[in-house]
């Protein structure tokens, strides 16, 4: 299983950015074509996760953009396609998860496409509260 040989940290200078700028801006359906620039500057503004192999090699990524107190957006989680099998996603979400609990958030809002299996495992659901949710997007932005 992942977690025997795999180590994650929230260190925003251990992450491989040209590695998470690839992955992120070429491999993904959310964020085809995000710059460097960009990707960077969404790093710094949010508690980045990375999971390491046991050379150091950085194999998946994920970022939590949060207030620490309240609220959080998890996004860009992706397990590199070489490593994905081997429970990574499994072991990110669950520190994501007690990093979470451990800030005493009320909610962590996520999107996706095609892994609501996997967050369901999580206790994440649909959307089904007292409020209207609502958003805006801007479509030049990747």
């Amino acid at each position: 299983m992942g977690s025997e040989v795999h180590e994650i940290s929230t260190d925003p200078d251990r992450l491989d950015r040209e590695w998470v700028h690839r992955v992120i801006s070429t491999e993904t359906y959310w964020a085809e074509g995000r710059t460097r620039e960009d990707m960077d500057h969404a790093i710094a503004h949010s508690l980045p996760y990375g999971v390491y192999d046991a050379s150091g090699k950085q194999v998946a990524f994920a970022r939590l953009v949060t207030d620490r107190t309240y609220f959080a957006w998890l996004s860009d989680v992706f397990v590199d396609r070489a490593a994905r099998g081997q429970g990574l996603s499994k072991l990110l979400m669950e520190r994501i998860v007690a990093d979470a609990e451990a800030m005493g958030l009320r909610r962590v809002l996520l999107a996706t496409d095609d892994a609501q299996g996997l967050y369901r495992q999580f206790g994440f659901g649909d959307i089904s509260d007292d409020y209207s949710w609502m958003y805006r997007v801007w479509a030049t932005r990747p």
